[in-house]
């Protein structure tokens, strides 16, 4: 059995044009270039070494992986509060990214968008485990865009 301490760390993701990510990345979602070479970037939310990296080792100019090839399907952010969550979700949506699904896990709010190059990317709020429930389905995310920016409305 794995030691239940054991945590995933950093995503690699291999893409098209570093400039066009960093404006979604960086731009957008507010990571912070920790390191930028001429290949890749790595990006960190509070100075962390990297949570993400974009490189065009293999990628430069390259189209999307097909949606029904394998490989990645989405990698999550997790973000700390329900506020943040919805800050980071209406940034994009504003941008005019689309949401790609919504859903209410039980365990935790979760709002998926597309990145340039087609990656999953899910925007996500985990409750408190003692507010863990059964899955919900689908959430209404205009409802939650439209919820106080202060609040922090019941699960």
């Amino acid at each position: 059995m794995i030691d239940p301490r054991v945590d995933i760390g950093h995503v690699h993701l291999k893409v098209a044009d570093l400039d066009r990510s960093l404006a979604f990345y960086e731009g957008l979602l507010g990571l912070e270039v920790q390191t930028r070479m001429d290949w890749g970037v790595f990006l960190s939310a509070g100075g962390y070494h990297h949570h993400l990296a974009l490189n065009t080792y293999y990628s430069a100019g390259a189209a999307p992986a097909p949606r029904d090839a394998a490989g990645l399907h989405h990698f999550a952010i997790r973000y700390p509060t329900r506020g943040t969550l919805r800050e980071a979700a209406r940034t994009l949506i504003d941008a005019g990214i689309p949401v790609w699904q919504a859903g209410d896990h039980g365990y935790a709010l979760a709002v998926y968008f597309r990145d340039p190059d087609d990656n999953g990317v899910e925007l996500c709020w985990d409750r408190p485990r003692e507010e863990w429930g059964p899955e919900r389905g689908q959430f209404d995310v205009a409802a939650f865009l439209a919820e106080g920016d202060d609040a922090e409305a019941p699960t």
